[in-house]
């Protein structure tokens, strides 16, 4: 079972940065995807950005050309840039992993952490 942890949460101005980190606690034979998500009061999850095996890069409208997702190793990161009130909101990641060749393809998803953006 591949536990993910995720930090870097935290209260910042608008217009400041954060950055947010999501480890896996195991080595993976394969990551296949990762995604970030996030869950304001009173709205849907929302997926802001997604990362696929290849490299490709999706990011939500909302936070394109501000927050930049990328993984080095066993980790996930989020660069959050330019941080609005509205980027408020819950942070989740998510992996898409083969633990072992010989496993299937699992999710698994990090505790989520807070993200306050002040005004």
């Amino acid at each position: 079972q591949v536990q993910l942890v995720e930090s870097g949460g935290g209260l910042v101005q608008a217009g400041g940065s954060l950055r947010l980190s999501c480890a896996a606690s195991e080595s993976t034979f394969s990551t296949n995807a990762i995604g970030w998500y996030r869950q304001a009061p009173g709205k849907q999850r929302e997926l802001v950005a997604a990362l696929s095996s290849d490299g490709t890069t999706d990011y939500a409208d909302s936070v394109k050309g501000r927050f930049t997702i990328s993984r080095d190793k066993n980790t996930a990161y989020l660069q959050m840039n330019s941080l609005k009130p509205g980027d408020t909101a819950v942070y989740y990641c998510k992996m898409t992993v083969r633990r072992f060749w010989y496993q299937n393809l699992s999710d698994y998803w990090g505790q989520g952490t807070q993200v306050t953006v002040s005004s």
